[in-house]
């Protein structure tokens, strides 16, 4: 057996491992935020001795040793509630490992390809990894889990540079500094001094994250003390903990309109009650029964409701079924609704349906909604206005933005993660809320069937925010800020910024490459 080849193919991969490895560890469950300021240094540093086919496969193995772990719990997801067989959700799991590993393959490529003065190699870096990281926020409906700026969620300082920026800036800053690490340990392996072009792009590295720390901890001042002048609405989060093997099942009616009445009796006086994604297991208006008990509740408790409902209405083919926010007056009467549109791609709709009808059984247990289209319009309780996002709708910025730009003073997440089980995905999807606080400066409530429900400040700061798998009720003054941020009146520009010159010097580069063969 012939061992060098096999060693000299495996060799590249160590450092893209060992990447990825601490990319995740940046990450909430390991939670080493400090560790994406140099994660990317291995994989970097290694492009210089391999070839541009082995870059490419050096950055899918750093993204295989960064996705895998992060989304792991996709697996038991689709097995225990998808209803597939471990092997069919092991390989679901890989295709999507696959898919998103493509991204840093592609970044290594892009490294390895297109040289760039040392100077400017952090800056190529980052206009390089965050085209990417919008293109994947898009792409196909979307998935922009993992996006690197979102492992910060704790470095309030950093963070604050998301008002005008977005996570997208936060994640730009990241691989400016793991560039600007390789330039510097490029230096010391020559032991050499480096030069002036080098000098200068540091030097313009080092001005940069001086600038965003020090614009972090004056706006950080300043946000807290606008927090303190803002009025404020007193809100409850009611998390029942309802089991998902029981959420769906209509011999737990009535048990679950017991534990939601109990909890949120508890919870007044208040301004607004708010209940998780679909928390009743039942459509609200057509089931006279149950829908009577929760109207009573309202009638009783004598304040606004906030409340996931699965909802249905009649069309020329069949019924048409979505997933609701319902607002709730105080007598129990309807003011307003909003109709959850981004929806997840078999998790609650099938794509393509005729061609991959074999997928409809993931949607078994969510169920197969149609898209919302009663856009971002806030809903109203008393002098107050919430945007609501649902479920993954968090994960998109630009949601969150339209509900801010129309009129919401604060904005509400509503999810069921019972789905994750006791992985780290729901502190993942908890975190990710505290970028759209920052961006749009809105105090963000966030209600979860399981957990994890919370608070956050217009600042980033959690101010509260409870274990899973508990029920409970938190209740708490929650800041109301008006205004709109830079952020929120431009959205991505930066990105998008990025993403042009990515495509103008990959175009620029390919032509150099083929006007040099016809001469």
């Amino acid at each position: 057996m012939q061992f060098k080849p096999i060693y000299g193919t495996l060799l590249p991969l160590v450092p893209a491992l060992t990447s990825g490895l601490l990319l995740f560890s940046a990450f909430p469950g390991p939670g080493l935020y400090p560790a994406a300021f140099f994660a990317l240094v291995p994989l970097w540093l290694s492009l210089d001795r391999i070839s541009s086919k082995q870059a490419f496969y050096a950055g899918i193995g750093t993204g295989t040793g960064f996705y895998l772990p992060l989304i792991y719990w996709i697996c038991p997801t689709l097995t225990e509630y998808g209803g597939l067989n471990p092997l069919a959700a092991l390989s679901c799991l890989l295709l999507l490992v696959l898919y998103l590993s493509l991204y840093t393959g592609v970044f290594a490529l892009a490294m390895k390809k297109i040289p760039v003065p040392d100077g400017l190699v952090p800056f190529w870096g980052a206009v390089a990894w965050v085209a990417l990281e919008y293109i994947r926020t898009y792409l196909f409906s979307g998935f922009p889990w993992g996006v690197l700026g979102y492992s910060q969620y704790p470095n309030l300082v950093l963070i604050q540079a998301a008002d005008t920026f977005g996570v997208l800036g936060i994640t730009f800053l990241l691989v400016l500094a793991n560039g600007s690490l390789v330039i510097a340990f490029k230096a010391f392996a020559r032991r050499a001094w480096p030069g002036k072009t080098n000098m200068a792009g540091l030097g313009l590295v080092m001005a940069v994250l001086c600038a965003v720390f020090i614009y972090g901890h004056f706006k950080l001042a300043q946000v807290h003390g606008q927090i303190k002048g803002a009025p404020s609405r007193k809100i409850c989060v009611i998390q029942a903990n309802i089991p998902q093997d029981q959420k769906w099942d209509r011999a737990f009616i009535d048990e679950t309109i017991d534990q939601y009445s109990r909890l949120s009796l508890q919870a007044i006086p208040c301004d607004l009650v708010v209940w998780p994604e679909t928390a009743l297991p039942f459509y609200y208006g057509m089931d006279p029964v149950p829908s009577n008990r929760v109207d009573a509740l309202v009638r009783k408790a004598g304040t606004f409701f906030l409340i996931g409902i699965p909802a249905a209405r009649p069309s020329d083919h069949g019924f048409l079924y979505y997933n609701r926010a319902c607002m709730l007056t105080p007598l129990a009467l309807p003011a307003g609704y909003y109709d959850k549109h981004h929806l997840v791609p078999f998790g609650e709709y099938v794509p393509l349906k005729r061609l991959l009808w074999f997928a409809e059984k993931l949607t078994a247990g969510a169920g197969d909604f149609s898209k919302g289209e009663t856009g971002p319009v806030p809903l109203t309780f008393g002098t107050g206005t919430t945007g609501v996002l649902i479920c993954f709708e968090i994960i998109f910025p630009h949601i969150a933005r339209d509900f801010v730009l129309n009129g919401a003073d604060i904005l509400t997440t509503m999810t069921n993660d019972a789905w994750f089980g006791r992985t780290q995905a729901a502190l993942q999807h908890f975190s990710i809320a505290v970028f759209r606080a920052v961006e749009n400066r809105r105090s963000v409530v966030r209600a979860a069937n399981t957990g994890i429900s919370g608070f956050i400040d217009p600042s980033g700061a959690i101010l509260e925010k409870t274990d899973i798998f508990t029920a409970c009720a938190l209740t708490r003054q929650v800041p109301v800020m008006s205004g709109k941020t830079f952020y929120t009146r431009n959205g991505d520009f930066a990105a998008q910024a990025c993403l042009v010159a990515f495509f103008l010097v990959c175009v620029v580069k390919s032509m150099k490459k083929k006007f040099r063969r016809t001469l």
